[in-house]
Parts: C-alpha cells; sequence; structure tokens
C-alpha cells in the first residue's frame, strides 16, 4: 500500500487568501480543481519531471505547465542560455537576430510553415489568424469543432447545438451573439456534418480551424480520413484549412500533427513549446497568406512584447534539444507504458475506461468509449474521475486536474517514474 499520508496545510492557507485577491484565487480557472474537488496545491519549484508544494511534498508531474515543459522543467541548458540572454535584457521591443534564428527552426520543421508571426500566447495567435483568414478569402464564417478551444477570444467561445452541426450561441456571459454569428460548429470526426456545413454555406466560409488531435475534451485523436477529409473539402470549396498546434506542435512529432499524419494546413498556430516554458505563440503558413500581415499588408496585428527575447532564447535552445537522436522515439516509448498501463489497470480492477497516446500526449477516460468526439467523451464518469486524481494526488503523482484535458509527458521522465505511477494507480482504482 502506497502511502497517502500528505500535509498540504500551507497550499490550503495560500489558496484560501488567494481567493480574496483573484477571482476563484487563480489566474486561469481549470487551477482550481472545482472539476476534481478539493483544493489544489500551490507550487513553490520544478526540476526535471517534478514538482514540490509550499509544504515539501514532492509530486511527479504530467501536466508539464499544460504541455511546454516537454525536455522537464528548468532544464540545465535552458537555464544557461536564458541566465546569458537576461544579461542583455527582458525585452526590446524592437527586431532581434533570435526572432531570425527561431524562425528559421519553425519554417524548417513545420510543413505548413513558409513565413511565420510571433505573438505572446496561444489566444493570441488564434485571434490572429482567424482575422487573416477572413480577409484573405474575403469570407466571414468559420467552422470549429464542439470540444476543440482555440482561447478566449469572443468568436471562439462556442457551445455546440443539440443538431448534428448548427450555428454557435455565445457560451459565457459578455460575449454578444454578434460575436458568434459567423462561427458554426460541427462534432470532430464527423465529415459528413462538415460537408453539410458548406452546402448550406455556399461560398460563405472562409476556412476550418481545430485542434488536429483534440487536448482539451481529454485525448481525443483523429479518426482515419478525417484530416484528409477537411483538406480535400477546404480545397473543394476555396476555404482554408488552420491547424491550431499550439499543444501538438513539436510535441506529437518534431513537426507537429501535420507531420505525423501526413496533412499539409493552410495556416498553423503554435504556442507552449517553442516558448520553452516562457509566454509564446505565433502563427505562420504559406507565403501569400502571410504576406497579407501587416507592414507587409493591410491585416493589422502587433504586440509590444512578441517576439520577446527571452521567449525566443528558450524556445530556441528547446527545439535544439529536441532534434537529438531518439527524443520522440524515447517519448513514445514512456508514454505507451503510461497509457496502456493506465487503461490495463482500470480494466482488471473493474472499471469502463478507453484512452491513448501519440508520442508525449496521453488521455484516460472513464467510459468504455470509443471516444471520438466532446460528446462521447461527456459520459465518462467525472465524479470517478475526480476521486481518482485525489487518490493519485495524495500518493505524489499530478494529473490534470480535469477529466478533460489530456496528459503530457518529457524527456526527463524515467521508466522508474512511470512504474512508481502505475503502482499508485493501481492502488487508487482498487478503491474506487
Amino acid at each position: 500500500m502506497v502511502n497517502t499520508t500528505i500535509k498540504t496545510t500551507k497550499s490550503q492557507e495560500i489558496f484560501a487568501a488567494a481567493q480574496n485577491l483573484m477571482p476563484g484565487g487563480v489566474s486561469s480557472p481549470v487551477r482550481a480543481f472545482k472539476s476534481v474537488g478539493g483544493q489544489p496545491i500551490v507550487f513553490d519549484r520544478v526540476k526535471g519531471a517534478y514538482i514540490w508544494d509550499v509544504d515539501g511534498n514532492q509530486y511527479i508531474d504530467y501536466v508539464g505547465t499544460w504541455g511546454p515543459a516537454i525536455c522537464g522543467h528548468t532544464h540545465p541548458e535552458v537555464i544557461t542560455a536564458l541566465h546569458e540572454a537576461l544579461e542583455k535584457g527582458t525585452s526590446f521591443g524592437a527586431p532581434s537576430v533570435l526572432e531570425n534564428i527561431l524562425a528559421e527552426m519553425v519554417i524548417a520543421a513545420v510543413p505548413s510553415i513558409e513565413m511565420v508571426r510571433f505573438v505572446n500566447s496561444g489566444t493570441e495567435a488564434c485571434m490572429a489568424v482567424l482575422r487573416l483568414m477572413r480577409a484573405f478569402t474575403g469570407r466571414d464564417k468559420i467552422i470549429k469543432f464542439e470540444g476543440c478551444y482555440h482561447g478566449h477570444a469572443d468568436m471562439f467561445l462556442v457551445k455546440a447545438g443539440s443538431g448534428v452541426a448548427t450555428l454557435g450561441l455565445p457560451d459565457s456571459p459578455g460575449v454578444p451573439k454578434s460575436a458568434t454569428s459567423h462561427t458554426l460548429t460541427a462534432p470532430f470526426n464527423d465529415l459528413e456534418a462538415v460537408k453539410e456545413l458548406f452546402e448550406e454555406n455556399s461560398d460563405q466560409i472562409a476556412g476550418v480551424i481545430l485542434e488536429p488531435v483534440v487536448g482539451n475534451a481529454g485525448f481525443i485523436p483523429p479518426d482515419a480520413g478525417f484530416l484528409e477529409g477537411l483538406r480535400e473539402l477546404t480545397q473543394e470549396h476555396g476555404a482554408l484549412l488552420v491547424f491550431d498546434e499550439v499543444m501538438t506542435g513539436f510535441r506529437i512529432a518534431y513537426g507537429g500533427a501535420q507531420e505525423k499524419f501526413g496533412v499539409t494546413p493552410d495556416l498553423t498556430t503554435l504556442g507552449k513549446i517553442i516558448g520553452g516554458g516562457l509566454p509564446v505563440g505565433a502563427y505562420g503558413g504559406r507565403r501569400d497568406i502571410m504576406s497579407m500581415v501587416a507592414p507587409a499588408g493591410p491585416v493589422y496585428q502587433a504586440g509590444t512584447l512578441s517576439g520577446n527575447p527571452l521567449a525566443m532564447t528558450a524556445g530556441i535552445k528547446t527545439l535544439e534539444l529536441l532534434q537529438k537522436q531518439g527524443t520522440y522515439e524515447y517519448l513514445d516509448s514512456i508514454t505507451k507504458k503510461l497509457a496502456e498501463g493506465l487503461l490495463q489497470i482500470a480494466h482488471q480492477t473493474g472499471h469502463a475506461a478507453c484512452g491513448g497516446q501519440i508520442s508525449g500526449m496521453f488521455g484516460l477516460f472513464f467510459t468504455n468509449g470509443p471516444v471520438h468526439n466532446y460528446e462521447d467523451a461527456k459520459k465518462s464518469d467525472t465524479a470517478k474521475f475526480g476521486r481518482f486524481h485525489r487518490g493519485m494526488l495524495e500518493r505524489g503523482i499530478y494529473l490534470a486536474p480535469s477529466q478533460f484535458e489530456a496528459g503530457f509527458t518529457s524527456i526527463a521522465h524515467t521508466e522508474e517514474d512511470i512504474e512508481r505511477t502505475l503502482t499508485a494507480a493501481r492502488d487508487v482504482m482498487s478503491t474506487l
């Protein structure tokens, strides 16, 4: 039996104080543990595959700051590079050679990108790419998929209706209907629904945007032929295809999902890994489309901290580390062992469960499955996941505090970490 005695007195005190200072006590909603119950732990430091809370408890981390820590936290080569960069200044607000270097690396790696623009977050990248796709096509409507998250901008905060494919309605107070009136939604992996939308909105759809592997409704891979079908449909109707690879970029393959699946979109958004843990975002694609972005073209987008020298430095060093031979083979190996082990334990202990992984990205649903889209994912036993999450936390395993978030591994995770995690999972699942 794994020791489940864990004291979090300081975390509780700090979080209680935080709730009087920040909405919900956090700077981003999921951190508050609302969907899993209990109180969040307050971090003190991170290193490699591990985190320590303010009470001194150590955990194996499978969140990795929501994806960027693919080389492990505070990798010594990244930290050394950042120390050197700090001596030159924290922000320029002007061109630097670091932008050129990272841009060249991104263009060389990602099949769709011929030109790139750096921004400060994935949300910002998706906002900018939406404006660009509308300007390039001269059309207003877009198609997104239920369960795919593209940041918190008004036009993306849409929930799908009860039909197969419906016009979106605002999914948050404060978002006017006019902001989402041109946003069409369809279930992920439902090509027929997308065909219907194109037929019903002839010559009105600017493009289709999606996470090629969903990570914000849990881990949901594309069905065979789905991405290829979207590519054909968009080309047939003169619309653009946009892959939101903020999460999958440089994680499921060095060239992202488009390299992994052999489908090249017109535009791509990136974030997380390309900043090595610092705030960053980017969008890029075909040269003829990107040439419309100001000051080369009329589509305006700007940012004071865009191309920040610290983010560029961390991103460059992280991508260099990922190019080392065997990196992605190792990630795939340990993540496969983890994902398959969790499923095996769930079934052996009598729980309905499904899930999977691609390279360093994985997921587990407490439902029989298969899970093809968000509607399928919502059939999961979220109460059971909450108990599972709490049990794992008490045994020193830090998982994403939501049934509907993907998990992440890093090259810093060891075989021993995986074994320890599976031992804890068997202990917890036997008591759920």
